[in-house]
């Protein structure tokens, strides 16, 4: 996945800009982002605070540790099991 060059408060900082009444086309141009990036990101971050944006990261990254470990023990288990059965 590509890397934006912003960071999440900085995009917030931008999205606050058009709650204020700034128009959309004037924010992209003066940051130099496509109109689809602006939606995309108004859909990804509409709402949130700069801590709660830093949080869902944290989860997030948590979620996917979780999920590997979940994955290594269904693999350990699925394995364990079929030398089971070749035993009997």
């Amino acid at each position: 996945m590509k890397k934006t060059k912003f960071t999440e408060s900085q995009i917030i900082g931008i999205l606050k800009e058009q709650e204020a009444g700034k128009k959309v086309a004037e924010i992209c141009r003066t940051h130099g982002i496509s109109q689809p990036t602006f939606y995309g990101w108004k859909s990804k971050y509409s709402g949130l605070e700069v801590n709660q944006v830093k949080r869902m990261k944290e989860l997030e990254s948590e979620l996917s540790q979780y999920k590997k470990i979940v994955a290594e023990q269904t693999l350990h288990i699925t394995i364990l099991k079929d030398v089971i059965e070749k035993k009997l």
